[in-house]
């Protein structure tokens, strides 16, 4: 059977474009097919257009829309919503360079714009609540000594759950000065230096796992039961557990809530209290672009609440302010027949 045009183009979109123009990861290809597959279900059980049947001319303004709102109806998030549609816009400008039949068509499509959500608030904990957070965990028990090690790298490397689950023990040195190395997204790497005490945490563990012998520098340094690499949920559940348990020793310093993303910006936020420049901060994160790293910066409350006090001009006298206002006879019976 003779493939659609649509069918045609994105097969070279995914398989030749996508991996040898672009260079884009496994990972990345991986997540925009996950995408399109949403994309192709939705035609096939709303507008009932089997995948194979699907042609350029099916696929309109109002049929994009359409879907869009239907992944909202569907209880998908406007950031959800919005990648979805980033997908769909990079397929749509590959369309334009190698079909120029298509070009009107497209452009009218890529005139549908991303929709305005509202900015999420930085969940982080304070220095206490990380201190608090970090005693939990009893290496003495079973996963106790991976559970600590595991937290303290997610907070003193603020590596993503997925560059956290993917250390080796090849990526780790442990001579001074030591460093993690991180494999972030779009295969990017990035060096992150470590304390000392923490050095020799890292240590500590893998003589225990018998993880320092050169033959396994290949092997993952955190495993679940089955010696598989953890998942995202199985990361969650672990801070989950002791987040818990930290909360019922002191409510206050651990918020409800929390996951692993809040200890990269605890981490964040306290390397901006202590002074280090956003460019630092940037580097340290693996942000692209500096404009992400500015986020904290509008956060951190504390910060424009000590530059505006530093700003700030006496403009009052030092007269006693000190007095009870309902001493005041005469403002007493103005209030009293104002609320007449």
């Amino acid at each position: 059977m003779r493939p659609t045009d649509f069918a045609y183009h994105l097969s070279r979109y995914f398989k030749i474009y996508m991996p040898g123009t672009l260079g884009l990861s496994d990972k990345s290809i991986a997540s925009y097919r996950s995408a399109f597959f949403v994309f192709l279900r939705f035609m096939k059980d709303v507008r009932h257009i089997p995948p194979d049947k699907i042609t350029f001319d099916m696929i309109t303004v109002d049929v994009l829309m359409m879907f869009l709102q239907n992944l909202e109806d569907n209880g998908n998030s406007i950031s959800t919503r919005n990648h979805r549609l980033a997908v769909l816009r990079s397929f749509f400008r590959y369309v334009q360079l190698v079909e120029p039949a298509q070009i009107l068509m497209v452009q009218q499509l890529l005139e549908i714009r991303r929709k305005r959500q509202p900015k999420p608030v930085v969940n982080y904990l304070s220095t206490e609540g990380i201190r608090l957070l970090l005693s939990i965990p009893e290496p003495s028990i079973s996963h106790g000594h991976r559970d600590m090690l595991l937290l303290t790298l997610l907070y003193e490397t603020g590596a993503r759950v997925s560059e956290l689950a993917g250390i080796t023990a090849g990526d780790i040195r442990l001579e001074k000065p030591a460093t993690i190395i991180l494999h972030g997204k779009g295969s990017k790497s990035r060096i992150v230096p470590i304390p000392l005490n923490v050095s020799e945490l890292i240590r500590h563990y893998l003589e225990k796992e018998n993880l320092l012998a050169p033959e396994k520098r290949s092997w993952l340094i955190f495993t679940n039961a089955s010696g598989a690499m953890l998942t995202t949920s199985g990361i969650s559940y672990i801070l989950k557990k002791y987040a818990e348990i930290a909360r019922r020793r002191n409510a206050l310093l651990i918020p409800l809530k929390l996951s692993p993303h809040s200890l990269r910006h605890s981490k964040a936020m306290h390397l901006l209290q202590a002074g280090v420049d956003l460019i630092y901060i940037r580097d340290f994160l693996g942000h692209s672009s500096i404009k992400t790293t500015e986020t904290y910066a509008k956060a951190d409350g504390s910060a424009k609440r000590k530059a505006i006090e530093q700003a700030s001009v006496n403009l009052l006298d030092d007269r006693d302010f000190s007095g009870d206002w309902s001493d005041d006879a005469q403002l007493m019976l103005w209030l009293r027949d104002l609320c007449q």
